[in-house]
């Protein structure tokens, strides 16, 4: 599984990506609002740190007006990937960029209906969100199980995208029913690597290192 980075801070996505290669980032404006930058420059600079899809999100309400979006942006780097809505006029927006070999990736994805319509319109990635549904009693895991499952079916070419993740079992989880592609917010990165045997076992470690140098000296 693909992981991203979901943030529009260049500082963590450079220490994420110091960690292991990244494979992809997604932005969205209110990302890019908490940062205080220009969106256009902040996507040159990720351009320049991560070498793989990175999400650029369009606002306008109407397809024709989110293509012309999608394509300013996609002038910036060809590693740009356009986040339309999953609406018909979203749906609209993909037909047209992908017609024009500009990648897109549907976001705001909450149903499994709405990821078969967005693979018919040739979207490249799908952005379920899990967390969303789980903070309104549904188990987002779910919508990936189906939308693996229905992918499958009939071979569809989309990439499952596992969006608003909130902790490391949704990880985990993504990756066990085969998401494609899972992006995850830099606090969530960071659990990953965390255990609590292996903060025991460095400790233990070291300590006993401390003992034996102790012992030689005396």
């Amino acid at each position: 599984m693909k992981i991203f980075l979901d943030t529009a801070s260049i500082d963590e996505i450079k220490k994420a990506n110091g960690v292991i290669p990244l494979d992809g980032v997604t932005t969205n404006p209110s990302l890019i609002m908490k940062e205080g930058k220009d969106y256009k420059e902040t996507l040159k600079e990720i351009t320049k740190i991560v070498d793989g899809p990175i999400s650029a999100e369009t606002i306008s309400p109407d397809a024709a007006s989110m293509a012309r979006e999608g394509k300013d942006f996609a002038k910036i780097h060809k590693n740009i990937v356009i986040k339309v809505p999953m609406t018909p006029e979203g749906m609209k927006a993909c037909r047209i960029l992908t017609a024009q070999n500009i990648r897109v990736n549907t976001t705001l994805v909450f149903s499994a209906n709405q990821a078969l319509m967005a693979a018919k319109a040739g979207t490249f990635l799908v952005s379920p969100f899990i967390g969303r549904l789980d903070d309104i009693g549904q188990t987002g895991m779910d919508l990936i199980r189906e939308i693996k499952t229905i992918y499958s079916n009939y071979g569809y070419r989309t990439q499952i995208l596992a969006a608003s993740i909130r902790h490391p079992i949704h990880v985990k989880e993504a990756a066990l029913i085969g998401a494609d592609i899972c992006t995850l917010p830099y606090k969530v990165f960071e659990q990953l690597f965390q255990h609590s045997l292996t903060d025991s076992g460095i400790k233990k470690f070291l300590d006993d290192w401390d003992k034996l140098q102790k012992g030689l000296k005396k």
